[in-house]
């Protein structure tokens, strides 16, 4: 496991995590599962399942604020995630 932290959001890349290039922000009590798209546009999004928020009730401003922390460390999560995809 690779972790990095941005603003107080801890970023986690898992060892034996799967494809699409994703990591996992943690911040206050929830869970934001991204995915790390487009590396030329450098594009940050929700990942595509139905958990990717945890809990399912988590503040939208606090996903929001995940979002952009990490639209701003575009390429360090990138660089988190191939370290431990290595």
């Amino acid at each position: 496991m690779g972790s990095i932290r941005f603003d107080g959001i801890r970023f986690v890349a898992y060892l034996e995590d799967h494809e699409p290039r994703h990591v996992h922000g943690f911040y206050a009590e929830i869970e934001v599962v991204l995915e790390l798209n487009d590396i030329p546009q450098r594009n940050v999004a929700l990942a595509n399942r139905n958990n990717a928020v945890r809990p399912g009730n988590a503040s939208r401003s606090d996903v929001k604020r995940v979002l952009r922390i990490a639209a701003a460390h575009f390429d360090e999560l990138v660089k988190l995630w191939e370290d431990a995809h290595a």
